[in-house]
């Protein structure tokens, strides 16, 4: 089969669907690829560079759909486009079918097979033709970047010889992918960073980031991530706390980066204008939801404007091209891993198998018919962890009242096994001779001491087992050093033996500590 990827027509777009490194893995499934000349240009692919990769380059687009068998694109075609489909054609691309009926209906009456990389369904298997994570990944970067730009200020707090600099405080709002991928940026620039999700269950996830989760002092009964691995609309009441806590928090906050976006739905408005102006002056705020609606009420798409108090919204719509390289890299691979799987076998024959979660999912038209929206898939998305009671806060009468059980369930223990021990001890030297008897008593407290020795070290090395080793090995070379100078050369040989092994382990112990702190510092 012949896969082709034209230019991108959509006006700003620099996102191209096929790399000359993705066409490489595309042609060892048996496919031959073709590409529209100057295609990824914009994305930094010279139309040599996908010669160079046996790439056919094809002059124009309606050559290109002529030919290819397949069709990758990245935005949905436009209607000169959906003429150029034919019949028993597949076109792979960002299509949104949800909001783009008209269109759908077009492209199946061309008899084209639509597969929409939007609709790939939110499971473990397909993570690796999830397009929209990928390309939210790069939007939440680019985020912070285009906030960094913007703002007045560092992101990293600094004490200098001409003064002292706050770091910034950056809230996220939502924390999907998108959201995780700008907490790891704002977090690594330095920033103070705040994040909330109506999904409880992520806040593990933000504050194994180095972020805040910001909590809700309202229990929503719904799960939030119930919508196959996606937001869900939240009840009125959990929106107005919601609301409420924004309302807040607002002016503290100097970044505010939005990523809330239900499937299906137009964005919620989570950052009322009444918030926008309670923000501090040079404040920014990103809309990553402004292609449909924005998550701010006063975000303007596609263009950056700044209020009256001096607060910065960016609105634009294309964070992912602005970072085409990448974008076209992460994407071309997504496409790659589809047409993969369109192609089990491997020799360039597509076998389009709807009782495939994967592809059913992602199949809009197929052989005549709307096969959109799809059925849910066979296998779930991950559900949603359940949730953890909140520890008790104690009274101190409480906390003493525990402790003091505690003492006396610890000294009852030692007790029995005291007793326990002194009663076997009677036992045996009712019969043992009494030479046996001394060493028993030496060697049980020794034992004993021993054991209290080891455990009570503090764990000062990077696991508690490497602190434990040394403390057995010191206390294996005291041992040896008491005997080394013995009368028998063997006692000798062996305590030599004995010290020289537990040094080892020592020394080990501490270079291997060191290795691992090193892991952890900067140069």
């Amino acid at each position: 089969m012949k896969i082709g990827a034209p230019k991108e027509v959509f006006t700003g777009e620099a996102r191209v669907a096929m790399t000359p490194a993705s066409a490489k893995d595309l042609q060892k499934l048996g496919h031959d690829c073709l590409i529209e000349a100057g295609a990824g240009q914009k994305a930094g692919f010279t139309d040599d560079a996908y010669r160079a990769a046996d790439v056919t380059v094809v002059d124009d687009a309606a050559a290109l759909y002529a030919q290819a068998d397949i069709v990758a694109k990245v935005r949905p075609p436009s209607d000169d486009e959906v003429k150029l489909l034919r019949d028993g054609q597949t076109l792979i691309s960002f299509f949104y079918p949800g909001q783009n009926a008209d269109l759908l209906a077009a492209a199946n009456a061309q008899g084209a097979t639509v597969i929409a990389m939007d609709m790939v369904p939110r499971i473990s298997r397909a993570q690796k033709v999830d397009a929209l994570s990928s390309m939210a990944n790069i939007a939440g970067y680019r985020a912070v970047i285009e906030a960094g730009s913007n703002f007045g200020r560092f992101f990293t707090g600094q004490v200098t010889a001409a003064g002292k600099v706050p770091p910034a405080k950056v809230l996220v709002i939502g924390a999907g992918v998108a959201g995780l991928a700008a907490i790891g940026t704002a977090t690594s620039l330095g920033a103070i960073t705040y994040a909330f999700d109506v999904r409880a269950e992520v806040a593990e996830q933000v504050e194994s980031m180095g972020a805040q989760f910001v909590f809700l002092d309202f229990e929503e009964k719904q799960d939030g991530s119930a919508t196959g691995g996606y937001a869900a609309v939240s009840s009125p009441e959990f929106a107005a706390a919601q609301l409420a806590k924004f309302r807040e928090i607002a002016p503290d906050m100097d970044i505010v980066i939005t990523t809330a976006l239900i499937p299906g739905r137009d964005a919620p408005e989570l950052w009322t204008e009444d918030m926008v102006k309670s923000m501090k002056p040079g404040s920014v705020i990103i809309d990553l939801a402004a292609e449909r609606g924005g998550n701010c009420k006063l975000t303007v798409k596609d263009e950056k404007i700044v209020t009256d108090n001096g607060v910065t919204i960016v609105g634009y719509t294309d964070f992912p091209s602005r970072m085409a390289t990448q974008a076209s890299l992460l994407y071309a691979t997504n496409v790659r891993h589809m047409v993969s799987d369109l192609t089990p076998d491997k020799d360039g024959d597509i076998d389009h198998n709807m009782d495939d979660d994967v592809i059913r999912g992602a199949t809009a038209t197929h052989a005549g018919e709307v096969t959109f929206p799809p059925p849910k898939p066979k296998i779930a998305a991950i559900a949603a962890a359940p949730k953890k009671e909140r520890p008790k806060d104690l009274t101190p009468a409480e906390k003493r009242a525990g402790e003091v059980a505690t003492f006396k369930a610890q000294t009852k223990s030692q007790v029995m096994l005291l007793v326990v021990g002194g009663l076997l001890m009677l036992l045996i030297g009712a019969y043992a001779p009494e030479s046996f008897m001394s060493h028993l008593i030496v060697f049980a407290l020794s034992c004993f001491i021993g054991f209290s020795v080891i455990w009570g070290v503090a764990h000062s090395l990077h696991t508690p087992l490497m602190a434990i080793t040394n403390a057995i090995s010191g206390i294996v070379i005291l041992g040896a050093l008491l005997q080394i100078g013995a009368n028998s050369w063997i006692v000798v040989l062996l305590s030599f033996i004995g010290v020289l092994i537990a040094s080892i382990n020592i020394v080990g112990g501490f270079l291997v500590t060191r290795r691992m702190l090193a892991m952890f510092q900067k140069s």
